[in-house]
């Protein structure tokens, strides 16, 4: 008894005087389907100001949403994945990728068969959330759903109903909420694609070709132009189905879960460099003849049907030209998932499908189209270097999920710099492939473009050397993830220490990149260090997916006032709350704040300290305290002005000295 009313009051403390927050709250709901199909929908009540991570964030990123239904018993089913309510999908600068999350609420539905009747079906969500200046460590929460009277299936449901409509009017808009963002740089992307494939020569001089037949075979002017708009919207439907034949094979949610996959990075690098290799003339990507020689005789035959074999044909063999671009644009389309295939073979088609109908209106217009000729070529070797460097990305994402090392961000610079420095200069005529014509003199424009891939590489020298690269942030691995993740200067930001002034490390200690901050990441390791060299300890509340402990670090800790005292003032103690690695088993203790459960991972461990002693439990979150563990200072959370984060850090270390 006595136990329970000091956990009641332990619990009401915090709530009442602390700084515990709880911005989101969780309710349940079933809605039925038939005697035996369910859908469980979990609602996610989003205090102003707070945000919650969906449950498809990228690796690297910050903690995902994720579900978990215990199903031991093998009461049901699963049918596919848990659909997502309307979210945000935004650029993050500090993580560099898109990430998508809920504001306000959220609906998750998951749809379940049930294989024998059961009353209750239970399970765990895991979660985080942030708001503009802090970030709570992952938190699990039981989630329970009553299908109603265990003994009929067919009882109704005792929980809140959501009417069908409503649910699938919800999934429709998180579909086009999810992807509006990416699937318009792909329509883009795709368009000017589109265009690039237009100057191959492959298909440029089928221009001239098949517009002079359809003016010349039709009648009249409008039944020319009725026949080449016919034709071109034939290429657009041809291409379009490819792209829905991609997604319904592998479906929208596998095409996003495969983005993530090593395989599926690994195969790709490999088809993109298969592709380039194609363009830069080893050999050419070609159908079957027997394909091209069926599909023309059905041209023959007239008629709508004639038209549309007619474009058939076009695609097939073009497809030499065609094939690597239109790969491409699949790999990269499938990596965003959902109806991204469908959007960027429309768009690709459509650019493709347009001159056909223009120039069948305006005839004339063929007059002032360039001649074919070697420049034709030097487009596909372009692209191909284009491609090759593309291919390197794929390869990237592999090895970051693996952690292999083998491609970091230098490699994968020095690999770009050797291809777009290859690049310019084959513009500038010093480097000539298999299909290239004879090069007496440089044109203005190959000159000019020669010059921008020039000024690109060596814009990206600096960054072997640590340099961030902004223009292409998106492609190379992160700065961390580098042989020399200090870049250049870094490790002497500031005044005072640098690695070499902590001489040989403590047990347990490691600099921290890229500051060269040396730091603990174990509490009784880090205090007993700083009792023995008589300075304060730091405590840093963070968590590997906290967009402002990043923040903090990378735009207040390099001011050199501030850089100076963590080197030399303090001893640093970074305690993760999302560590998601396995405690000891003789560490394993019984939760405080949650009787009944145990502590399991480092994280935990490192959440509920802080939540127990400092009254908080939002990231990041400083202390400085001294060797009795007492508070020196009232601690602070994120304070990204930087004259307000020193003077707190100076009154800290202040009153340790006056002890």
């Amino acid at each position: 008894m006595k136990h329970i009313l000091f956990s009641l009051l332990f619990v009401f403390s915090l709530s009442a005087f602390s700084q515990i927050l709880e911005p989101v709250k969780w309710t349940t709901s079933v809605e039925k389907i038939s005697d035996t199909e369910y859908n469980l929908i979990s609602t996610a009540h989003i205090d102003a100001g707070w945000h919650l991570y969906s449950q498809t964030v990228p690796d690297g990123g910050p903690i995902p949403t994720t579900f978990i239904y215990d199903n031991s018993e093998e009461n049901f089913t699963i049918n596919g994945n848990t659909k997502e309510g309307e979210g945000h999908t935004v650029q993050d600068p500090v993580f560099e990728m898109e990430i998508k999350f809920f504001e306000g609420e959220a609906t998750f539905v998951q749809n379940i068969n049930l294989s024998q009747a059961t009353a209750t079906i239970n399970g765990i969500v895991e979660f985080m959330v942030c708001d503009d200046t802090r970030c709570l460590p992952p938190t699990e929460i039981d989630l329970e759903f009553q299908l109603g009277d265990k003994k009929a299936l067919t009882t109704e449901t005792k929980s809140e109903v959501i009417p069908a409509a409503t649910l699938e009017k919800n999934i429709e808009k998180t579909e086009k909420s999810v992807a509006s963002k990416g699937l318009w740089s792909i329509f883009f992307i795709a368009f000017l694609s589109g265009f690039a494939a237009l100057l191959t020569p492959c298909v440029f001089p089928m221009i001239p070709m098949t517009v002079s037949f359809f003016t010349k075979q039709s009648k009249t002017k409008a039944a020319g132009i009725k026949n080449a708009i016919i034709y071109g919207i034939s290429i657009i439907v041809i291409y379009v189905l490819l792209g829905t034949a991609v997604t319904g094979i592998f479906g929208a949610s596998a095409l996003n879960a495969l983005a993530t996959n090593v395989w599926f990075n690994v195969i790709f690098f490999i088809l993109l460099v298969v592709f380039a290799f194609s363009f830069l003339g080893a050999f050419e990507i070609v159908l079957p003849n027997s394909w091209a020689n069926k599909v023309d005789s059905q041209a023959d035959r007239g008629g709508l049907v004639g038209i549309f074999f007619m474009a058939l044909a076009l695609a097939i063999v073009s497809f030499s030209c065609t094939g690597p671009i239109v790969g491409t644009l699949l790999v990269e389309s499938a990596s965003k998932g959902g109806a991204a295939p469908i959007i960027g073979m429309f768009g690709f088609s459509l650019a493709i499908a347009l001159p056909f109908a223009l120039f069948a209106a305006f005839p004339g217009w063929l007059n002032s189209l360039p001649k074919s000729g070697g420049w034709l070529n030097t487009v596909k070797v372009v692209l191909g270097f284009l491609e090759l460097a593309l291919a390197f990305k794929f390869l990237s994402q592999a090895d970051l999920v693996l952690q292999l090392h083998i491609l970091e961000r230098e490699v994968f610079i020095a690999i770009w710099i050797a291809i777009f420095g290859a690049l310019a200069f084959y513009l500038f005529g010093k480097i000539q492939l298999p299909h290239d014509s004879p090069l007496t003199h440089i044109s203005v424009g190959r000159l000019s473009l020669g010059l921008i891939v020039l000024s690109f590489t060596i814009y990206m020298i600096p960054g072997l050397w640590g340099a961030p690269l902004n223009l292409i942030s998106a492609f190379p691995p992160p700065l961390e993830y580098s042989e020399s993740p200090y870049g250049v200067g870094f490790s002497k930001l500031g005044s005072g220490g640098s690695a070499s002034a902590h001489g040989d490390l403590p047990e347990g200690a490691h600099l921290l990149a890229p500051h060269d901050i040396m730091a603990f990441n174990d509490y009784d390791t880090g205090l007993a260090y700083a009792k023995k060299v008589g300075k304060p300890v730091m405590l840093d509340f963070t968590g590997w997916a906290c967009v402002n402990c990043r923040k903090m670090e990378q735009n207040v800790w390099p001011d050199p006032g501030v850089l100076n005292i963590l080197k030399n003032d303090v001893v640093l103690i970074s305690l993760y709350v999302d560590d998601k690695r396995e405690l000891e088993p003789e560490e394993v203790t019984e939760s405080q704040l949650k009787p009944g459960k145990q502590l399991k991972y480092i994280g935990q461990k490192w959440s509920e300290l802080q939540t127990i002693k400092y009254k908080s439990n939002s990231q990041p979150f400083y202390v400085i305290i001294d060797h009795n563990e007492d508070k020196l200072v009232e601690p602070v959370g994120y304070l990204p002005d930087v004259p307000d984060y020193k003077a707190w850090l100076e009154e800290g270390v202040e009153n340790f000295k006056e002890e």
